[in-house]
């Protein structure tokens, strides 16, 4: 299938590119740059068209499928912080839901009926049960996971009024880096756990700040599920494929279905770079839920979906082999930077 991969540039979108390419489909890259890297582009398998062009404007997205054939769409293209998101709500409407609108009408008018969409665990809010089902209330406590049961919500209207099918995916934490060392997490600022402990490990940043130390889990920090990059980017092949064979539309949770703390992260981080870690404590951050575990049976179930890199260590040592040996992200190439460690 030919996809346009909307934000493909960015950290999942890239992977989900090379994954794409790698199961016999063909890609076009559309991104404006506000977070990802052209650079990526070059470390693909093979050469994939890129138009640079924002999904707020339809003329940016016209030019896409006008230039293009597209038989299918996967959407990455959101802000995605949810402090700025609190701050700066009209930022978040605007790209998040307004963007999404004018990806739709895009799609309807050229005949494109089907959809990846890149949502998120923030539609759910705080958890009244763990592990988190797709049955669960969504009831988001910030405008970041507002905007994107928004969207889905309106994903069912076009499904139910157009005929769109669409798969969207709730990613639960995005972690690690292309095994193959190809492509990595290059965030600026970076607000990820796993990237922020290693740079404190290369000495990129004074420490890492846990945040809360008096939530009621074990050890008294938040516990997350991390999910592997390259396993997100399988998922959504999956999806991609199964939608194309006639399966019904719907959401899907991502995740591997067991939590680790913030310590465990740390100490995990220690053992794989073979030194402590500097860490501060600090106090809690609003709207942070003690503990978030995906239930992913549906996507196993239906997409027949089996993460690979599932152990945390593994996930922590891929990112480490990006960060160690590109301690600038894209850029650390490009200035000739060595290696850290």
């Amino acid at each position: 299938m030919n996809v346009l991969v909307i934000g493909g540039a960015g950290y999942i979108g890239i992977h989900t590119v090379k994954a794409l390419l790698e199961a016999g489909h063909t890609a076009v890259v559309f991104d404006n740059l506000s977070t990802g890297h052209q650079e990526a582009l070059a470390r693909l398998p093979a050469p994939v068209p890129f138009i640079r062009g924002d999904v707020t404007r339809a003329e940016d997205l016209e030019r896409a499928f006008k230039e293009h054939p597209v038989d299918a769409v996967m959407h990455f293209a959101a802000k995605s912080l949810v402090g700025e998101s609190m701050q700066h709500p009209a930022a978040y409407y605007h790209n998040n839901v307004l963007g999404g609108v004018t990806l739709l009408e895009c799609m309807r008018a050229h005949g494109v009926k089907t959809l990846i969409f890149s949502s998120t665990a923030a539609v759910y809010g705080e958890p009244e049960a763990v592990p988190i089902a797709e049955e669960h209330p969504l009831r988001p406590s910030s405008v970041y996971g507002r905007t994107k049961r928004m969207f889905e919500e309106m994903l069912e209207d076009y499904r139910r009024v157009y005929g769109l099918r669409y798969a969207a995916l709730r990613y639960f934490n995005a972690a690690g880096a292309d095994p193959g060392g190809a492509l990595g997490e290059d965030h600026d600022p970076e607000t990820h756990l796993i990237p922020i402990v290693l740079q404190a490990a290369l000495g990129l940043r004074e420490a890492v700040t846990i945040y809360g130390t008096d939530y009621d889990t074990p050890d008294g920090t938040c516990i997350r599920d991390y999910i592997h990059v390259s396993d997100l980017a399988d998922a959504h092949v999956l999806a991609l494929e199964v939608l194309s064979q006639g399966a019904g539309s719907g959401a899907y949770n991502l995740g591997n279905g067991s939590g680790f703390s913030v310590r465990e992260v740390i100490e995990t981080a220690e053992r794989v770079v073979g030194r402590p870690i500097p860490v501060k404590e600090g106090p809690r951050r609003p709207g942070d839920p003690a503990v978030l575990v995906a239930g992913a049976e549906k996507a196993r179930r239906e997409l027949g979906w089996r993460p690979r890199w599932a152990e945390l260590e593994t996930i922590v040592r891929t990112a480490w082999e990006w960060h160690r040996a590109h301690p600038q992200g894209y850029r650390t190439a490009r200035a000739g930077a060595p290696p850290l460690d």
